[in-house]
């Protein structure tokens, strides 16, 4: 399983003998959540509830931003999202935690601290438009902090060097351009941009670039219908 950075808090080692390892399965739990698939078809996971600040941007669409979240909240994380579009959040906030409130809205500017702790880890995402203002609730130990841009703005080259995992989903070549300015890609990523399908992102790290496909399930389907990069 291919995954990005520290996963999850630090747990005591276990040991098995060699010949109890086929009786072994690993179910994902606390320890990421599934962002999707890589080029090899394997399961590739983010680490969100960390004990140190950890912040993402994602340059894409509001349906990826939306499946992680619902993925986040499934994994036990608190979601506070700070929208200036509420009502395309409110299915998705209705469904999620079947009933209890583990997912919440907030207008642009109005996050309340949050309160995030190891027991109750939080991500906070900034769907704010191309030019987010600062945000009132910044990362934190326990609190991860995800801001989508549906463009490469004029903030945007600010932002990515500040990022410590960095998505990116289809974009112009002249923004193309921009991003591998920033990030440093090779030209062949940088070529590949322009031409992303819907539900893939290249998600980059400062040693670490990786395509995956976010491969959503019926139920993602259901709520929030087919993948796509315009909303």
């Amino acid at each position: 399983m291919f995954g990005f950075g520290l996963i999850g808090p630090r747990r005591g080692r276990h040991t098995v003998r060699s010949a109890e390892l086929a009786a072994l399965s690993l179910p994902i739990g606390d320890d990421g959540v599934v962002i999707g698939a890589d080029q090899q078809q394997r399961p590739v996971t983010l680490g969100l509830s960390r004990p140190a600040p950890y912040d993402v941007v994602l340059i894409g669409g509001l349906w990826t931003a939306q499946v992680l979240a619902l993925r986040a909240a499934g994994a036990g994380l608190r979601v506070a999202a700070e929208t200036g579009r509420a009502p395309a959040w409110a299915p998705l906030v209705q469904a999620a935690g079947g009933g209890h409130p583990c997912m919440v809205t907030h207008e642009v500017g109005r996050v309340a601290p949050q309160g995030p702790s190891v027991r109750g880890p939080v991500l906070v995402v900034r769907d704010c438009g191309m030019r987010p203002p600062r945000g009132r609730v910044a990362s934190a130990p326990w609190q991860s902090v995800l801001t989508l841009l549906p463009y490469v703005s004029q903030v945007a080259p600010r932002l990515l060097e500040h990022a410590d995992l960095v998505g990116i989903q289809r974009v112009s070549p002249d923004e193309a351009a921009t991003v591998g300015r920033v990030l440093a890609l090779p030209g062949a990523d940088v070529e590949a941009l322009s031409s992303l399908p819907d539900d893939v992102t290249l998600w980059c790290t400062r040693g670490l670039r990786q395509y995956v496909s976010i491969r959503a399930t019926d139920i993602e389907t259901a709520l929030l219908g087919a993948p796509r990069r315009v909303d």
